[in-house]
């Protein structure tokens, strides 16, 4: 159980930093603007919510839709749905049986950590995109980076990452973790 209260946070305060005219800027995320990246973030924090609670329906049933942008409170709704995925994901039972999310079931453990990477990657992504600093504690750094390694070989995954890039074995281990999902940890806009 990974508690990810401080990777949730620090997402939803760079939310709170991204201007409206950034939101067409380029980002490390293949074609998605940083407008698409915060909606999937939106989307994402709800969806692995009711995973972690079990609550099964459209949210968990359904592939992830990447819209063109943000809903339009996302300033105000993002950050509270970043809130109760940590807070439903600090709840033991979260973590135990199966669960389901973007319509495939797996291990309840797996779908925290999956939870988790999808917040800390996408945050560095709009962080990257809009030119401001990002930190993520070296625990939650080191079990995304666990997570990726355990079934990514370094070759793209459709739909999910890119090849690996390659980086230094004593490079940050933000970029590290960024490297493995197909990210160029040297990526400006």
């Amino acid at each position: 159980m990974i508690d990810m209260t401080a990777a949730c946070v620090g997402t939803a305060e760079l939310l709170g930093q991204v201007n409206d005219d950034q939101l067409a800027a380029a980002t490390p995320c293949g074609s998605m603007d940083l407008g698409a990246v915060i909606a999937h973030i939106g989307g994402l924090s709800l969806a692995f919510e009711a995973a972690a609670r079990k609550e099964f329906g459209e949210l968990t049933d359904t592939a992830p839709e990447m819209g063109d942008g943000p809903d339009a409170d996302w300033r105000t709704s993002y950050p509270g749905h970043l809130a109760r995925l940590a807070e439903a994901w600090r709840e033991p039972a979260a973590w135990e049986g199966m669960s389901r999310a973007g319509g495939v079931d797996f291990p309840a453990d797996v779908g925290g950590l999956i939870a988790l990477t999808e917040v800390v990657v996408h945050g560095w992504d709009v962080a990257v995109a809009a030119g401001l600093p990002y930190d993520v504690p070296d625990k939650m750094l080191t079990a995304v980076r666990d997570h990726v390694a355990s079934f990514s070989g370094g070759e793209p995954i459709e739909g999910l990452f890119g090849a690996a890039v390659p980086v230094p074995d004593d490079a940050p281990l933000m970029d590290r973790v960024v490297a493995l999902t197909g990210r160029d940890p040297a990526w400006t806009s």
